[in-house]
């Protein structure tokens, strides 16, 4: 079942088409991440389907209902995180999760939110004295507090250090495991390719690509990287003249190469022939990250 739907959203400003022609489903119980360039559409999209903003065309629906005609329905099931939030600054952490709470009929227990988010030592600090990761980590707190069916998580990570983030990563799927569907707006590749189910790719208003991360990565033209140092000099022509070699870089006395199993495989038999050795010798699939560049490249 399609919790989240989007079927030909547009939306303009000033007469420029921020988002074009934008969609997408989000499965019940998925992990669905849209990643794009800044200014690639993203955030006006998830502002669409939140109802923050008024599509000039298209449809938008959040487990049936439409997010402007039916607000507060859409509301009592669907949390945000949004990529900028304020509080009011003499607000306390407590405060702040208790008033989220009271907006709903069956909230969370927050308590156990504070204590997974580390804000459990932060309840009587006022909003204007937290950290901007601890503003951060209030802010997915209350997106979670009303139990929602469906999250938005914009940016989700932004501004935490690289333990917080792996916390934050290990909540969000016990979310999922508890049957919440997650909307995520990234721009870690790592946070992408750990978390999501399935990506849309976001560039210029337009989806470039929509698959699951082994799939986007299977698009890219340099699947496989294969990196070494030759023990004697090789061919220039040689090595562009390699099966499906996508890209070629030296650096260092260090050839970097990538494409797929048949550039490996053409590499070691080149070596082979001019019974040269190939010191650090290192193949490594390519990263959603590497998969990312291509498509956006591409697309543009």
């Amino acid at each position: 079942m399609s919790v989240i739907e989007v079927s030909e959203l547009r939306k303009s400003y000033g007469g420029r088409a921020v988002v074009d022609g934008v969609s997408f489903a989000v499965e019940e119980g998925e992990i669905f991440g849209i990643l794009g360039p800044n200014g690639a559409g993203k955030t006006t999209t998830v502002e669409c389907v939140e109802g923050l903003r008024v599509p000039d065309a298209g449809r938008v629906r959040v487990t049936g209902l439409d997010p402007i005609a039916d607000h507060e329905k859409v509301a009592r099931v669907l949390g945000a995180q949004l990529q900028e939030s304020e509080l009011q600054a003499k607000l306390t952490v407590r405060e702040a999760l208790e008033l989220y709470a009271s907006f709903y009929p069956s909230p969370a227990d927050w308590r156990p939110l504070a204590e997974r988010l580390g804000l459990a030592e932060k309840l009587t600090t006022r909003f204007a004295k937290l950290s901007g990761g601890q503003k951060q980590r209030l802010f997915i707190a209350l997106a979670l507090v009303g139990n929602p069916r469906v999250v938005v998580l914009d940016e989700l990570t932004t501004g935490l250090d690289p333990r917080a983030r792996r916390d934050t990563w290990q909540l969000i799927e016990d979310v999922r495991a508890g049957g919440v569907t997650v909307l995520l707006v990234t721009h870690f590749m790592e946070e992408a390719q750990r978390l999501c189910d399935r990506i849309a790719v976001i560039d210029g208003g337009r989806i470039a690509a929509l698959d699951t991360p082994d799939g986007l990565i299977r698009r890219s033209a340099g699947s496989t990287v294969i990196s070494f140092t030759p023990s004697a000099p090789l061919d220039e022509g040689d090595l562009n003249a390699l099966p499906e070699l996508a890209s070629l870089a030296h650096k260092d006395g260090r050839i970097t190469l990538s494409g797929t199993d048949a550039t490996v495989n053409a590499v070691i038999t080149l070596l082979a022939r001019h019974h040269i050795t190939a010191h650090q010798l290192r193949v490594t699939d390519a990263t959603l990250d590497d998969a990312f560049l291509d498509l956006t490249e591409a697309a543009s």
